[in-house]
């Protein structure tokens, strides 16, 4: 088993050797929000979901759906839906735990396929309402139990 070894930076400049999949955390609306900011480095992750969402109706596209888009030669964005809508409103906060952790089981079978090791912001509690005493147990359960190594990034301001 591994475990999630906590470091401060920033998720998308994963800080290890290897192939690499960095994981975020989507809406189920076609919505590219204003949360962990991939669209700055790289294009391609918001083109694939803003496609995939499109094509709905033809694909797998919904709660619990893992899009991969290769980003560099050895590095991928995994694109998670992990919550319903944007706004918080009578049916709560937009976080989704039961998808995040389909989400993530999904995950570790493309990871354990590519030999990756997967890289993250706290997934699920910025915007999407989500707390991590929720969302850390699903990343040890489906990722580090299956001997995934997993780095959850925390800016300098922030900390376990």
């Amino acid at each position: 088993m591994s475990e999630i070894t906590y470091v401060r930076g920033d998720a998308t400049v994963p800080s290890v050797k290897g192939v690499k999949v960095i994981a975020h955390v989507c809406n189920d609306i076609g919505g590219w929000g204003r949360g962990f900011a991939l669209s700055r480095r790289w294009p391609e992750p918001e083109a694939a979901y803003r496609a995939w969402h499109r094509d709905r109706a033809h694909d797998d596209f919904g709660l619990g759906a893992v899009q991969l888009v290769r980003v560099e030669p050895c590095l991928w964005v995994a694109n998670m839906i992990g919550q319903r809508g944007i706004r918080t409103g009578s049916k709560g906060v937009p976080v989704r735990y039961e998808a995040i952790d389909t989400a993530l089981a999904r995950l570790a079978d493309e990871v354990i396929a590519l030999g990756a090791s997967v890289h993250m912001p706290r997934i699920g509690c910025g915007l999407a309402g989500g707390t991590w005493s929720r969302i850390e147990p699903l990343i040890t359960e489906r990722l580090a139990k299956r001997g995934i190594r997993v780095r959850v990034y925390d800016h300098a301001e922030g900390g376990r």
